[in-house]
């Protein structure tokens, strides 16, 4: 049996790792050290060429499967980790045929939600991340995708100003359709409500969560949260037409959720008294989109908000709001975005992504204004930032996949 290496991205040094050894064996020297949480199966993190691959053991044609079904999910433009490809026709030292090799991409900045509780997080961080992953299952159920395994675990999360983005990590169980059936829903609903109880049940016999929380209460968030997002974003409404001004606020309210609204069905009833509208198309990421445009950033939906709403404020504070938005926009990229994220040392650079640290400079120019009464220039906000909150924080660009201890399997006498 000869090693066969599927990628789209060929390495040459993929060939210099121990394929010929069961994951679980690879020498430390040829691992990165990172915070391993359960799985079904053994996964290592490895460094290779620069960057950082996770690599999961599991059966050839499940590695196949999932590894196309992370592309078809890239394609969609769905948040989910990016496949690098498939190692199989393993063969140990003794002849002995090995599992294949599924390899992704390190999400970067992006954090396992064990990671997460055992930094001591503020109070509300488990209904934010529960938040998220209302978010990630939407956009995945209008994309046609049933999860199968929705869970904190299986997925990663990034923060995304003050709030956090949710990733699918593991789709070995998700099944694509041209669209999913209430039922479909239900059952990814149901699935996840048990899923992420278990799971903050762990963290509260670990003492990793505040004892005055409720795992059920936050588990059954996932499912009221959703509904309403689901709802949002595709149900019919209608009123009478001498209230055509709220066919704009139904958009208004579509992108202050962070979404774009490609297309709507209008009707009137027969004798024209009365509108229905119904969103037709919606994408995630109204914000980013825009920034993106304007500035050539991509970033979170949360993070482009908030750094929109200071383009903004610059844009008033000069009074360039009769200007071309895009040059403002690269004027502020230059003048304020740019010189603020360079302050920044190297040795702190793993700390935060550059938009992240951003927001929290604006929110601590903020509080420094708050407490001595008065404005502070953003320049004396970095200084203060980098000097004494920046350093106590970890290094997030280091904190890498999903929980990844395998979970044991005991023999029956």
């Amino acid at each position: 049996m000869a090693l066969e290496i599927t990628t789209a991205r060929p390495d040459p040094a993929l060939l210099d790792l121990p394929w010929s050894l069961p994951l679980e064996e690879w020498p430390e020297d040829q691992l990165a050290a990172l915070p391993r949480g359960i799985s079904r199966h053994v996964v290592r993190f490895v460094k290779l060429s620069g960057r950082v691959l996770a690599v999961k053991e599991i059966k050839e044609d499940i590695a196949r499967r999932e590894y196309a079904m992370l592309r078809n999910l890239r394609r969609l433009d769905q948040p989910s980790v990016e496949p690098f490809g498939i190692v199989s026709g393993r063969v140990a030292a003794d002849g002995t045929p090995l599992d294949a090799c599924l390899l992704t991409r390190h999400l970067k900045f992006s954090l396992p939600y064990r990671a997460l509780f055992s930094q001591g997080l503020r109070p509300g961080t488990e209904t934010r991340l529960i938040d998220a992953l209302a978010v990630l299952l939407v956009r995945l159920h209008l994309t046609g995708f049933w999860w199968g395994d929705v869970s904190l675990s299986n997925t990663l999360f990034r923060r995304d100003a003050g709030s956090f983005a949710a990733w699918l990590v593991d789709a070995e169980t998700g099944e694509l359709f041209p669209s999913l059936t209430n039922g479909q829903r239900a059952h990814d609903l149901d699935i996840a409500r048990v899923n992420i109880a278990g799971e903050l049940m762990d963290l509260q016999a670990g003492e990793l969560l505040d004892p005055t929380i409720d795992p059920i209460d936050v588990s059954n968030r996932i499912v009221t949260r959703y509904e309403e997002l689901w709802r949002e974003l595709t149900a019919t409404e209608e009123f009478d037409t001498g209230e055509r001004w709220r066919v704009e606020e139904r958009i208004r309210r579509l992108n202050a959720v962070g979404f774009d609204v490609d297309e709507l069905a209008i009707s009137t009833d027969i004798d024209g008294t009365r509108i229905s509208i119904q969103p037709k198309v919606v994408d995630a990421g109204h914000h980013s989109r825009r920034l993106l445009r304007l500035t050539g950033l991509d970033v979170g939906e949360g993070q482009a908000r908030r750094l929109l709403n200071d383009l903004d404020n610059y844009r008033a504070a000069s009074d360039r709001q009769n200007d071309d938005e895009e040059l403002v926009a690269h004027e502020w990229l230059t003048r304020i975005y740019e010189p603020i994220t360079r302050r920044v040392p190297r040795e702190l650079s793993g700390k935060l992504e550059p938009a992240e640290l951003f927001h929290e400079v604006l929110e601590h120019r903020w509080y420094m204004a708050e407490r001595e009464q008065q404005d502070v220039p953003i320049e004396r906000a970095i200084e203060d930032y980098v000097r004494s909150i920046l350093p106590t924080k970890p290094d997030e660009v280091s904190v890498v996949g999903v929980d990844t201890v395998e979970m044991p399997v005991i023999a029956a006498d």
